[in-house]
């Protein structure tokens, strides 16, 4: 008897312990899918949904506010998304905003993201149908990071080339500044120019003070400040 009665018991607490998970299930699983809150309808028309699925969630102003309803094939290249919003939300979002298919984190699951509209724009009502962007998906992010890589390793290449001529004494560049020989050439010409430059001074003082030049050099200078 004593057996029975406490096999009794541990079948009863199993059921009671398997109903509060069950429940508990359900709440949680209902206040995903906005079950249990006062929810309104939009939609958006895009052309490519990349992967959303029915239960993702829908995002405002980086808040889930909604889930996805519904999507459906309406054209060849249009694609209706439905989107069950919470109520409260609604005072937020004006007519004018925009839903754009979107990523949560890099390689997370696909959303969709409200972009908010013009604050003195009226809010959305019932089954009105928001205006869509394309979002840049992470496949397109992914090739441009690609591009841009491949593009800084021929750089890098490419300049440690240039230097390598360089150091080498090679092309102009490297003649310039590896030509120990050139390098003196260029300074003693800069000497040169600079001495024949001493000269020429001293040769116009000289000819100031000549007593044959001295009329002309003044005539000269009479002239000029005229």
């Amino acid at each position: 008897m004593q057996n029975k009665a406490s096999n009794k018991i541990k079948l009863t607490l199993f059921v009671f312990i398997a109903g509060v998970l069950f429940a508990a299930g359900i709440y949680f699983i209902g206040e995903k899918q906005q079950m249990f809150n006062k929810t309104f309808k939009v939609s958006g028309i895009f052309k490519d949904v990349d992967g959303l699925k029915v239960g993702n969630n829908v995002r405002f102003s980086g808040i889930n506010v909604g889930t996805i309803d519904d999507i459906k094939q309406i054209t060849d290249t249009n694609v209706k998304v439905d989107m069950q919003i919470n109520e409260d939300a609604r005072k937020f979002i004006k007519k004018d905003a925009r839903a754009v298919v979107g990523s949560d984190g890099l390689m997370g699951d696909k959303i969709v993201t409200i972009i908010p509209g013009t604050v003195c724009k009226e809010i959305l009502s019932d089954n009105d149908v928001l205006k869509t962007s394309k979002a840049m998906n992470t496949d397109d992010i992914l090739f441009k990071l690609k591009v841009t890589s491949d593009n800084a390793a021929d750089l890098s290449g490419n300049l440690s080339s240039i230097m390598k001529n360089i150091v080498d004494g090679k092309g102009t560049a490297g003649k310039l500044l590896m030509d120990t020989a050139f390098a003196q050439n260029i300074d003693q010409a800069l000497v040169n120019l600079k001495e024949g430059i001493g000269g020429f001074k001293r040769n116009m003082d000289a000819a100031g003070k000549s007593v044959l030049l001295r009329g002309p050099m003044r005539r000269m200078e009479n002239q000029k400040k005229k």
